[in-house]
């Protein structure tokens, strides 16, 4: 009938993975669940993640896998739904997977597969999902909150918000969620790109960048800003690193690969970045051997050990001189493990995997996912400040966050 309010208890805000966890978690407690999303299908970051497989979690999640400036927030929603849960779920849809590398699990098929059991789970649960629809309006009131959609209006008792961050716009993203926490008093940490390529500053573009599509195996570093005990009151301690053992690819604009979009969660602007590109290796030491040759070919040969040739030549090409004398070759050695680059910045939320920043724990119940302002509010997923490292860690959170508040609302 127009005019009229369709009530439910919990209405959810978002049908990517942490929206559609919600949904089931808390219609399997016999809870009218309502799932909503402006988008015309469900789960849409889902398919085009891994490669379009899907990697679903880490076999070797910890909250130190993870960003926030409260960094113990995600401990209590991740001990509660580890990574075996998911995989007890998987496997119990009868969905094939595999470990790629470093425990991390993609589906053998595709991610529509987890796309699919997710659905599964909610009709089986009696979830009722609207889509293609946009909200207009939502008002908290004395039994809950009153929200006007382009379908009609919803009057639920607990609202959560699974909208995701700013990260990859083609497909919807939009600052819908940071907007309704604003307009419910909550703090903000400022979202950023996270998991994102980043872009060099002329000179060193026009040194580097005509080799896109080379790639090796480096150890990233960057300086952290310096610890809390307790990330808001404490005084901080000395400074910290973090480094990452993956591939770096050169792209026409910068920097990219494991690596690189690893490191790019921690980089601040102006920040200088270090790459050892021969970890654990003495490239040069047979040239420093007693009557070894040295001479350009053999030092090519050497840098080719570690480095594809094109490279290799570039890294030769860019010296000032070339000194094969001990001491000059010793100082090539150390410019291998200590390659600095200063980044011109990123390739912005369109090629971000995820986004960084969001509603500030502080005021949320890390238990629950609940709103400290306002009773029966959630936020989980992306929109928190919670941000996973590359490799099934954000699914992860999306999966262990939902049921926090799905086994709350």
């Amino acid at each position: 009938m127009p005019g009229a309010t369709t009530t439910c208890d919990v209405l959810i805000l978002g049908a990517g993975a942490a929206g559609l966890m919600c949904a089931f978690t808390a219609a399997r407690r016999s809870r009218r669940v309502i799932l909503l999303d402006h988008a015309d299908r469900p789960g849409r970051k889902i398919l085009i993640s891994g490669g379009g497989r899907c990697n679903f979690t880490n076999l070797h999640t910890t909250p130190e896998n993870f960003l926030s400036a409260n960094p113990h927030f995600a401990r209590s929603a991740l001990a509660r739904f580890p990574p075996a849960d998911m995989i007890a779920l998987v496997r119990a849809h009868n969905i094939a997977f595999h470990e790629k590398t470093l425990g991390q699990l993609f589906c053998d098929g595709s991610a529509q597969q987890i796309v699919t059991l997710l659905e599964r789970e909610c009709a089986a649960a009696g979830v009722l999902t609207r889509l293609a629809t946009r909200v207009l309006s939502v008002h908290h009131e004395a039994l809950g909150f009153h929200v006007e959609t382009s379908t009609g209006a919803i009057a639920c008792t607990s609202l959560v918000i699974a909208t995701g961050g700013l990260s990859i716009p083609k497909l919807g993203a939009t600052s819908f969620g940071y907007d309704l926490a604003r307009q419910f008093n909550h703090t903000l940490i400022a979202p950023r790109p996270a998991l994102v390529p980043l872009t060099l500053a002329p000179t060193d573009h026009a040194r580097w960048c005509d080799l896109a599509g080379v790639s090796a195996e480096v150890l990233a570093t960057a300086t952290l800003a310096p610890k809390r005990e307790h990330p808001f009151t404490s005084p901080a301690k000395h400074e910290r690193t973090i480094t990452f053992r993956e591939k770096l690819l050169i792209t026409h604009r910068g920097l990219s690969g494991p690596a690189v979009l690893q490191i790019s969660s921690y980089w601040q602007p102006g920040q200088q970045l270090t790459f050892d590109l021969a970890p654990d290796q003495q490239i040069l030491a047979p040239l420093l051997a007693p009557n070894a040759r040295r001479d350009p070919t053999t030092l090519l040969g050497a840098l080719r050990n570690i480095l594809p040739t094109r490279w290799a030549e570039r890294w030769l090409a860019t010296l000032p001189t070339l000194d094969l004398t001990t001491a000059g070759l010793t100082r090539l050695e150390a410019s291998l493990h200590n390659w600095t680059l200063t980044p011109a910045g990123t390739e912005g939320f369109a090629k971000a995997e995820v986004t960084a920043g969001g509603v500030d724990t502080r005021e949320l119940d890390a238990r629950t996912l609940q709103s400290r302002r306002v009773p029966g509010l959630y936020f989980i997923g992306e929109v928190v400040d919670v941000t996973g490292w590359l490799g099934g860690y954000n699914f992860q959170w999306a999966w262990a966050s939902a049921t926090a508040a799905g086994e709350s609302v």
